[in-house]
């Protein structure tokens, strides 16, 4: 069975650790990343900065540790520590030697602007006469949530999804590992990741899926530096509100054009000078753990002991998504019902999707009713999904090399007895004189085998 592999789904703080020390400083040279990075900040890590902020030289660390009382040193060393990995503050000794901490000079100076006002404008360029095109909040939500799902759909296969998705989505889908490409297919097919991918919430997976993506804007000729600038600016924008591309960089450009494909700005046109973040660019970097796009946030699955699932949706998404594991059955306007049969959980397993990811789906989006019941999902489900996965593992193969047609017992336990002194013995039968090597071992094994035969 295929390994599978898991989401490493970093926060917008375990992320900036992983970039070098001279892409941090580029980037806290716009107030926008300096507020993003402060709201982020455990509590006690911004109040250390809002209380050193106006204070030019360094504080003494011995100070700092005296504004906390003895049973928060724990929440004290985490602050810490997140303030030196972000270089929020670095060691700086005071005149006397003792040791201090020093505010970044570039991110106290854009922190203050940010907080006080100042600076040239976040997003936009220039004044922009009434749109007659105007778009409201309740039609960029629509929006978003059309376009990120286009990118859901082409994840499992459904056919509502093939046509909204560019090389450049595919491109990512693929460097994350979310799905993988198939010999025998046109189109890549999902993976376990990407299984688990579509267990986040919709707020996880556009950040995820963002993680993803700028990874790869070096190798498109993009500046790291300007497109997650750009990203942080988005978040402090107003929803329902336009700006102007004036002034923005190259990197912005083609950044603003591939963020329109994911779904986190509308433009009318791609030469249009007018974009509108929309909820999902707004909310990326806001510390907000879900969105409010999502439509079908309840609980939606039945599952019966008799194994038959019943989804009370209309939505295609969610329903191509039971289809992955489950046999569909019948399909009504607001209800689909599915079996939960071998063939169809074992078609799953053969795509690297375990057990464990199906009952935790069904878990996961069970119906508020399903919920009220101990446990969740009847144990006879799960104890079949956790057979029929354990079908696969009852043999267990090995790559090998046979031998037989030994001349005499000694010769075949000589052979036997090397093979497995060097631990490449994979089976033997004394009695018909047969044995296999592993692949590994086969060349030592056959060298020793003729040294003997000539001696």
């Amino acid at each position: 069975m295929a390994a599978t592999r898991k989401l490493d789904c970093k926060d917008l703080h375990a992320y900036l650790k992983t970039l070098h020390t001279s892409i941090l400083d580029r980037l806290y040279s716009h107030p926008a990343t300096c507020l993003a990075v402060f709201r982020e900040l455990p509590e006690l890590g911004r109040h250390y900065v809002m209380r050193i902020l106006f204070v030019e030289q360094p504080v003494s660390q011995s100070v700092v540790g005296q504004w906390i009382s003895n049973k928060h040193q724990e929440e004290h060393r985490n602050a810490v520590k997140s303030l030196s990995d972000l270089r929020v503050w670095h060691d700086q000794p005071l005149p006397g030697g003792m040791p201090g901490w020093l505010l970044n000079h570039t991110f106290r100076k854009n922190m203050k602007i940010a907080l006080l006002g100042g600076g040239d404008a976040w997003t936009g360029g220039g004044p922009l006469p009434q749109d007659k095109h105007a778009k409201d909040i309740s039609f960029l939500d629509k929006y978003a949530l059309e376009r990120w799902e286009c990118v859901l759909h082409f994840m499992v296969g459904s056919s509502e999804g093939t046509d909204g998705v560019s090389k450049d989505i595919i491109d990512v889908l693929l460097h994350s590992g979310l799905m993988k490409e198939e010999s025998s297919e046109p189109l890549p097919s999902i993976s376990p990741a990407g299984f688990q991918f579509l267990l986040l919430d919709t707020g996880s997976q556009v950040w995820y899926f963002m993680l993803q993506y700028l990874e790869s804007v070096e190798s498109r000729g993009m500046d790291l530096v300007e497109c997650l600038s750009f990203l942080f600016q988005l978040s402090f924008s107003t929803l329902g509100k336009d700006y102007c591309t004036e002034g923005m960089s190259e990197s912005q450009l083609k950044f603003l054009q591939h963020l329109r494909e994911f779904g986190l700005v509308y433009q009318r046109k791609r030469k249009s000078q007018r974009y509108y973040p929309t909820r999902l660019a707004i909310n990326i970097a806001s510390g907000l753990t879900t969105f409010n796009t999502d439509s079908h946030s309840s609980g939606y699955l039945v599952v019966e002991t008799n194994y038959r699932v019943y989804a009370y949706t209309d939505s295609p998404l969610q329903t191509a998504l039971l289809a992955l594991f489950c046999q569909m059955l019948y399909r009504f306007p607001n209800m689909a019902v599915a079996n939960l049969s071998r063939d169809s959980v074992r078609a799953a397993l053969m795509r690297g999707i375990t057990a464990e990811q199906i009952i935790n789906f069904l878990r996961s989006h069970a119906h508020p009713e399903m919920m009220k019941t101990t446990p969740v999902i009847p144990l006879t489900v799960c104890d079949q999904v956790r057979l029929w996965e354990l079908e696969r593992d009852r043999f267990k193969f090995s790559d090998g090399v046979m031998y037989n047609q030994f001349l005499s017992q000694n010769d075949f336990e000589l052979l036997r007895d090397y093979a497995q002194d060097l631990n490449v013995l994979v089976w033997d039968n004394p009695s018909k004189r047969v044995m296999i090597v592993s692949r590994a071992g086969h060349d030592d094994v056959k060298r020793f085998w003729k040294r003997q035969k000539q001696s």
